[in-house]
């Protein structure tokens, strides 16, 4: 047998090289089948007019591959090679761009969860980050308390007193990134894994999606008017997580009666109560309504706060109150995690707060949520009417609307078609046997100005009424 390759002298790889890469593409598709005998080295040196070097090397190079073996007194013979079964196309960054949809635009958006941006007193804040940075030294750009900035936690534990009648000590406060990470640490911090946990249902989903990827057992708790139903908590429950002071999404308060009974429920099991107080600032009709937190005599209420909805998302500000004995707890076994806000943010807030400048900006964006409430409901009267029930308007900065004998997705669809953007409130639903014959919609409107709020509402009218 001969073979006969093509020698590129132009090429910089050397001929033993060339001669080694075309035996093995004959190989690989098969034209030199397997126990076919390759050439001897003085016969192919001959024929190819190269050293016998040459051909030595690139058969050294193939039997020390696995394409060739030598067998003594017989020649170099051509081993069998697997089909290598072609892989499917990679995905790359192109073609993940080329099936991306574009994204949606729409005029006006009813997201939950956005605020008043353009209110944020920017200047002073900006002031208050070059005075922190101003006034760090190297330990300062270093990871932090791990706990959460001293300073910090003191005028947090000043502000809850003064605005939510909780007593707390700094010694009890823990910083976070946020509510899913506070959520995480009293997952670990209690050993809640594998265990029963009580959710309202409907419920925040992004809380939901931590317990659930933590691999606890989630159990549907369903709302009455007046909050959850406390008397469907199985035995064994492990802890509850409420948002008492709002219910999230459906916007009821739980009753001091139901919050009684949720305290004994906790005193009586061992278990805890994790209270979300996630907007508890803004409050539009009767009396400020106090966390159940502030009723909790047995400490067994672990609070949960947000600066996202008061102060700025991006801030990444949230925080927890463990009762005592956790406090402890945790202070002896998480030395192994490091503080995920970063410390200038957290300096730069306990300045924030000191001076004043943070109430008073509470105060301010009370009376801008306010207005931007009754233009919605005034919208929602003036073109709606009784076409649909409003539901959770006494607080926070979202309602939901109601819309008899009507498909979420349809209403959605068709709010789309004019430009508008909203949200079905059955995506917040964990037991989804619930059968409803009306349409729930979520109407968010911290980011939207009165005029927008009032256009959108009229574009609605349009596309659900005409």
């Amino acid at each position: 047998m001969e073979i006969t390759p093509y020698f590129d002298k132009n090429k910089k790889d050397p001929v033993y090289s060339q001669l080694y890469s075309y035996i093995k593409r004959e190989i690989e598709s098969g034209r030199l089948s397997s126990g076919s005998r390759l050439p001897s080295i003085r016969q192919l040196s001959k024929y190819l007019k190269v050293s016998k070097n040459t051909i030595e090397a690139a058969y050294q190079q193939l039997i020390a591959e696995g394409y060739a073996e030598s067998r003594p007194k017989s020649g170099i013979f051509v081993l069998p090679i697997d089909e290598v079964l072609k892989p499917k196309q990679p995905l790359t960054l192109e073609s993940m761009n080329s099936k991306e949809q574009p994204k949606e635009t729409f005029k006006y958006d009813f997201q939950y969860g956005d605020i008043d941006i353009p209110s944020f007193p920017m200047k002073n804040w900006r002031k208050y980050l070059n005075e922190t940075l101003d006034a760090l030294d190297y330990d300062g750009f270093n990871y932090g308390d791990k706990q959460g900035d001293a300073e910090l936690r003191k005028q947090i534990a000043l502000y809850l007193y003064r605005s939510r009648g909780v007593e707390c000590r700094q010694e009890q406060i823990v910083i976070t990134s946020g509510t899913q990470q506070s959520i995480n640490l009293l997952i670990h911090l209690l050993c809640l894994r594998k265990e029963m946990i009580g959710f309202e249902d409907p419920g925040y989903d992004g809380v939901r999606s931590v317990f659930s990827y933590e691999n606890c057992k989630i159990i549907p708790i369903p709302l009455q008017e007046d909050g959850i139903d406390i008397e469907t908590l199985p035995i064994g429950t492990k802890a509850v997580y409420v948002t008492p002071s709002h219910q999230f999404p459906m916007g009821m308060i739980l009753s001091i009666q139901k919050r009684k009974k949720l305290l004994n429920w906790a005193y009586q099991s061992g278990g805890y109560v994790i209270e979300d107080d996630y907007d508890g600032e803004f409050r539009y009709q009767g009396m400020p309504i106090p966390p159940l937190k502030a009723l909790d005599e047995g400490e067994k209420v672990i609070y949960l706060g947000t600066f996202s909805k008061c102060f700025l998302p991006s801030a990444r500000l949230s925080f927890i109150v463990l009762p005592p004995e956790l406090a402890v707890k945790y202070k002896k076994g998480n030395q192994l995690y490091h503080q995920n806000v970063p410390s200038v943010i957290q300096k730069a807030a306990s300045r924030f707060m000191a001076s004043g400048e943070f109430e008073r900006h509470i105060r301010k964006m009370r009376k801008i949520y306010h207005g931007k409430h009754r233009a919605l409901l005034s919208s929602i009267e003036i073109y709606m009417g009784n076409k649909v029930e409003i539901i959770g308007e006494k607080a926070g900065l979202h309602i939901l609307l109601k819309v008899k004998k009507r498909n979420d997705v349809e209403l959605i669809e068709a709010a789309g078609l004019k430009g508008v953007k909203v949200y079905s409130a059955s995506a917040y639903l964990l037991n989804n046997d619930v059968i409803t014959e009306d349409a729930t919609i979520m109407l968010g409107f911290g980011g939207l100005s009165v005029e927008d709020i009032e256009s959108g509402v009229r574009l609605l009218h349009e596309a659900w009424f005409i």
